[in-house]
């Protein structure tokens, strides 16, 4: 039976079972991504799935609409990859809350996409799916045999065409090993005094460094170009609401500033968090409310089995993740465009993608400069 709430300017908060589907939508990519950065880190699972819990919550109410709220995918991949430490990581997601809040506020994002073309923006995206399908790899030669079985979980999905749910379906039966092992569940209290931020082995003077801030540069370009205007023009599309890119801008900073310091993964709203929600069926903030509060079930009762889970099997999960991010950032900008995509990508793996991110910024504004345009 649904149920529907008067919510503000004359619309609904929905309780339907299309709000329940399409909250799986945003949890695709979210829970492996977090799930890998929880197994193969010292961050707190347990209050990471809670910030991502408030944050689906406030946000997809603020705004009225199914927002959806990601981890910074180039972060969590340099992280994964010990490119970056957690504590480097950590200092990158403060700095961008800082550069996010300062960019919504003087209404500057529009200035700022200007110079970072979108092909720039899909070069790291491309990059980022490099490290994590090479990650993913690594880790999924540990144990062939569970890797193994990941990899036909997923063919199996991509036979049924449900290709966009393979690593979901990986990560679900993974957990079910996992918690085989486990046996029973227990409940978990977050604690501040698991938060990552405040642990001296993990965040330090020394952990303010170059890398941490070559990192905030390349998940810059992503979130200006995926998490700000891409979604401003998905919520317009999609649900008929005016929300501004530096709007986007905005919340993210603060959802940072604030959710960090306390054990959070830097986080940021995505367009492909926003299309997943509405393919599967979301058409208001229920679903938010929805998968706000299954983030903190799982978060209380679940976070042993996080602490269980296959590795081999979650590499398998991050190579899915890095061939769909891949596909998306070739698809998004032609066959002309490709070759410089690529080129900052195996940029960004080979030396790193701040570097990548800046010198794909100069080609370009020396493209365009030369181009006329």
């Amino acid at each position: 039976m649904a149920v529907s709430l008067p919510y503000r300017d004359e619309l609904a908060v929905d309780f339907a079972w299309n709000e329940f589907t399409g909250a799986v939508g945003d949890s695709v990519t979210v829970l492996p991504i977090v799930v890998a950065v929880a197994r193969l880190t010292d961050l707190s699972l347990t209050l990471v799935l809670v910030w991502f819990g408030v944050f689906q919550i406030v946000w997809g109410l603020y705004y009225a609409a199914p927002l959806s709220v990601e981890p910074m995918k180039a972060l969590a991949a340099l992280l994964l990859a010990e490119t970056v430490t957690t504590g480097e990581a950590l200092v990158a997601g403060l700095v961008l809350g800082v550069t996010l809040l300062a960019i919504g506020r003087t209404n500057s994002l529009g200035r700022l996409s200007h110079y970072i073309g979108a092909p720039v923006v899909r070069g790291v995206q491309f990059g980022v799916a490099l490290v994590l399908l090479s990650t993913g790899i690594e880790l999924g030669v540990g144990d062939p045999l569970l890797a193994g079985v990941a990899v036909g979980i997923a063919a199996f999905a991509a036979l049924a065409r449900r290709w966009n749910l393979s690593a979901l379906a990986v990560l679900v039966v993974g957990a079910g090993i996992a918690a085989s092992d486990v046996g029973t569940l227990g409940l978990t209290i977050p604690s501040l005094g698991d938060s990552a931020l405040f642990t001296p082995a993990t965040f330090t003077l020394a952990t303010v460094t170059l890398p941490a801030f070559e990192a905030a540069a390349a998940q810059l370009a992503m979130t200006v170009g995926n998490a700000a205007l891409a979604t401003s023009v998905l919520l317009s599309d999609y649900f008929d609401r005016d929300v501004s890119a530096d709007e986007l801008a905005s919340s993210m900073g603060v959802m940072n500033l604030l959710a960090v310091p306390f054990g959070g993964l830097p986080m940021c709203h995505g367009s492909g968090g926003v299309a997943g929600k509405y393919a599967f069926g979301a058409r208001t903030a229920g679903a938010n409310v929805v998968l706000g509060v299954g983030y903190v079930l799982v978060a209380l009762f679940a976070v042993d089995v996080a602490a269980a889970y296959p590795v081999s099997m979650l590499g398998v999960v991050l190579a899915i993740i890095g061939v769909q991010l891949g596909r998306t950032s070739l698809r998004e900008v032609g066959v002309g465009a490709s070759p410089f995509v690529v080129a900052i990508g195996v940029v960004g793996v080979v030396v790193n993608l701040g570097v990548a991110f800046v010198g794909g910024v100069g080609v370009w504004l020396v493209w365009e400069w030369w181009s006329g345009d």
